[in-house]
């Protein structure tokens, strides 16, 4: 039977898509500079949480020197640092950090993954990358029978999910959008917290927090 740790372990040793294989193995030989001590995990990344989640939060793909460095989504760079603060406001997250494997972060109610499972380059993977990688999100879909909320954070991953879900009428992705598949699971979009968003001001931490207050009155 199918199980959470089996999907994890295929990702983890997934070679598929040649193109994202060389560029995260790449980048876990060249670092970044102020990383250069730290060892890379460098392979497909697995997803991340409580196996009876009410709540699944999918991403794009795991950044090159966030979670291709550190081998958990959305841990040790700025993006994890907005999203799991919000999930700990709303009490998805047992502290506000993500900054290694080992820093004691639980998830409660609550599971991480995303769309593309390594690092790509310019962090845009080809649609063919996504389609390859789409198996690890569908297998994960049947093994998380609790979920019936899902927290889509950029375009790409709304696109993704509704594509594996039937969902009309389809909204328009915007900040804060939502919508319902036909099995009656809500779907609530967010601009992905990327230092492009937060930098910029296009998403704040009222912003991202009010998805995550939404979340949780759908979650309970």
């Amino acid at each position: 039977m199918d199980s959470l740790k089996a999907v994890g372990q295929d990702i983890s040793q997934c070679h598929l898509c040649p193109r994202l294989v060389q560029w995260r193995e790449q980048v876990a030989v060249e670092k970044r500079a102020s990383f250069r001590d730290d060892t890379y995990w460098g392979r497909g990344v697995p997803g991340f949480g409580d196996p009876h989640a009410s709540l699944w939060v999918v991403g794009l793909a795991p950044a090159a020197h966030g979670a291709n460095r550190t081998g958990r989504m959305f841990t040790g760079d700025r993006s994890g640092d907005w999203l799991y603060r919000a999930m700990h406001k709303a009490g998805f997250a047992s502290q506000a950090e993500s900054t290694d494997l080992d820093d004691g972060l639980e998830l409660h109610n609550a599971w991480v993954s995303s769309i593309v499972r390594c690092a790509p380059p310019d962090n845009k993977p080809t649609n063919e990358e996504r389609d390859t990688c789409v198996q690890y999100f569908t297998r994960e879909r049947a093994l998380l029978k609790k979920v019936h909320v899902i927290v889509c954070l950029g375009k790409f991953a709304y696109d993704t999910v509704c594509k594996e879900f039937v969902v009309s009428p389809r909204p328009k992705f915007g900040h804060g959008i939502e919508a319902t598949t036909e099995n009656g699971m809500h779907i609530i979009c967010s601009f992905h917290p990327s230092q492009q968003n937060t930098f910029t001001g296009k998403l704040t931490e009222p912003m991202i927090d009010d998805v995550f207050s939404r979340a949780r009155n759908y979650a309970e």
